[in-house]
Parts: C-alpha cells; structure tokens; sequence
C-alpha cells in the first residue's frame, strides 16, 4: 500500500453471527485491515447479541434501511436471501458489495458481478462488468467459496502442463452447513457413543462415523446440487483461461478444514518439483521433505491452501496425486478481505 497517511474505512457485515461472519470478523483484525468501524450486521431474531470487534464490546445490529450509511464495504456472508434483499441498499448507501454467499452472480437484478481470486490475478484476472474495477460507482465483487478458490487454483497451477485432465475429489466439512452441522455431527457422535437415536434435521442421514455421497431426502441441502453448484462457479471464474476440472464430493465427518485429493494427467511424465514450483507460486503452502502431509488438524488457523508433495501414479506414467486441505472458513475470509485491500490500495494509487 503506497506511504501516507492511513484512510480508515467502515465496514459493514452481514450475517455477522455466521460462523464465517466471525472467521471474517477476525481476518479483518488479523490483517490490521484499516476499518474505522466494523458494524456487525443480522437478522432481527440475532439482534443484541454482544459481540466484540476491534478489541472493544459490541452488539449485532438488525438490518435496517441506514445500516449502511457511511460504509465504504459491506461484506454478505450470511444467507442468500439477506444477500438479495440487501445489497442494492447498500451500494444506494456508497458502500462496495463484496458477496460470499453466492447468491448475487445469477440474480437477474443484480450489477455485473465481479468474482475474484486475488491470489490467482496474475492469471485470472478479475471478470468485468458494467461498473469495471476503477469505476466511480461503487462496485459488486464476489469472492467465491472455499472449494471454488481450491479448484480454480489447482486448474490454474496445472495450466502450463498441458494437463488432459484433471479431477478434484473434495470432501466438505459440516461446517460448511454452518453451525447447525457442526451441532449435528457433536449430537450424532455422542449419541452413537451412547447407543442412543441420533438426530438428523440438517442432513437427514448418519454422518457421524459415516462417509456420504448424498444426504436424506429430508434434508433441506441437496449434496449433488452442492457439487454443480462449485463445478458452475468453477467452470464461471476459470472463464476457459484454464481447463476445467471434473468435480466430485463426499461429506466427511469432520467439523472443519475442506480436504481434496486431485488427480491429473498430462500428454508426457512431468517432473512433481516443477508443479509444486507453478502452485508455490500461487501461495499454496507445499510440505517440505519429511513432513508430514497436511491433515484438517494441522491447516487450521492457516489462510493458505497445504498440499502434501506431488506424488506420481505408479500405473500411469504421466498421472500426478495431490493431496490438500484448507481452512474452510479462513480461506474463504482471507480472500473476501484480500478483495478490499487491493480495492484500497488502487484507490490510494489514483491521483487526486
């Protein structure tokens, strides 16, 4: 950020009692982002819920029609719905929308959308619309979700290898179905623990102790309508720069941390130090010799993607095996407030 006084910013987020809410929350004070204020922001049913932000109490605010009036950002990360209803509102207010819930890149009212990768720039710049980066008015960026940012950035690593294809086998966390999961899977694993009835109200299946492929018919998510959701955002932010890979999920029973392995398969043998050099390069964090490889357990709390060593296939001569995880939470923080800080950093590089 270029030397100068500091401008200081007000914040605004939405859904602020979400688990990803609080992991944004604490990214934006991590980072030392320059926010003024951070206004905590939910529906009514949270309101006056004490929070704390910047190091000072506070309480979560009902949205309202000023809840944005002199916010510069407003971050949605709680339903699609607060995000649909709300955002025009807040850029009316001035305030730069920068959605995570995904619910703004197909709304037929909506500005153009701008998703972005800020890690990936360099090779996936961000897509343009109307009101492009630089605009006076202010603008509505997406930042995408944790396993588009996983699949965008292995299809962009493998780019320059002529990879004839690629597969991406992730395996969600219940987090990922917020808080209600997480108190899902605790209840089940006690209760099976117990030999008691587990409960199932989120995924209407057993996921304690369990792999799924799909979820009950009574739950409200549909894992397979998961799984094209991130291959639709995947195949919309890679935007043909980058080959597409095929995209599958199985709900592990794990409360945090986004695990994936991917296979790849190029035209001739390519040298593993020579793809591990190209993701390195793209902020993945890669095992060093004689680590061990990354587990949910070890990538919590880190912002980057972790990648165990690129091991080859020992029946195809030109297939790789990557073994990652992330923290779902904190990936997906860090890229919504890494979109700000470069959205500051170019207003304070335009000349008065």
């Amino acid at each position: 950020m270029p030397s100068g006084p500091r401008a200081f910013h007000r914040v605004a987020i939405v859904g602020a009692s979400s688990l990803l809410g609080k992991e944004l929350k604490q990214v934006l004070e991590d980072r030392n982002f320059p926010a003024s204020e951070i206004v905590l922001l939910d529906e009514s049913v949270m309101a006056g819920t004490l929070a704390e932000a910047g190091g000072e109490a506070t309480f979560i605010r009902a949205l309202e029609d000023d809840s944005f009036e002199g916010a510069e950002f407003a971050f949605f990360v709680g339903s699609a719905s607060d995000a649909e209803r709300n955002w025009p509102v807040a850029q009316r207010s001035g305030a730069t929308v920068i959605d995570m819930t995904g619910a703004l890149a197909g709304a037929p009212n909506a500005t153009p959308v701008k998703s972005w990768i800020p890690s990936l720039a360099a090779m996936l710049p961000p897509l343009t619309g109307a009101a492009g980066n630089g605009s006076a008015a202010p603008g509505v960026y997406e930042s995408p979700s944790a396993p588009v940012i996983i699949a965008c950035t292995l299809a962009a690593g493998l780019k320059a290898f002529a990879t004839q294809r690629v597969s991406v086998l992730l395996f969600p966390p219940v987090s990922e179905r917020g808080q209600a999961g997480i108190e899902e899977l605790e209840s089940q694993t006690a209760s099976l623990l117990s030999f008691r009835e587990i409960a199932r109200p989120v995924f209407d299946a057993q996921v304690a102790f369990n792999l799924l492929t799909r979820y009950g018919e009574g739950s409200t998510t549909n894992l397979r309508d998961v799984r094209d959701g991130i291959a639709r955002d995947v195949a919309r932010n890679l935007a043909g720069r980058a080959p597409a890979p095929a995209i599958q999920l199985v709900q592990a029973p794990v409360f945090y941390g986004y695990a994936f392995a991917a296979y790849a398969e190029t035209a001739s043998a390519v040298a593993a130090a020579d793809i591990e050099e190209a993701l390195a390069k793209l902020g993945v964090k890669i095992a060093g010799p004689g680590d061990l490889p990354p587990t949910n357990v070890s990538a919590a709390g880190e912002t980057e993607i972790q990648l165990a060593r690129i091991e080859p296939d020992p029946n195809i001569a030109s297939g790789i095996w990557i073994w990652g995880v992330a923290d779902n939470l904190r990936l997906a923080a860090t890229n919504a407030v890494r979109i700000a800080e470069e959205l500051v950093a170019r207003s304070a590089a335009q000349p008065n």
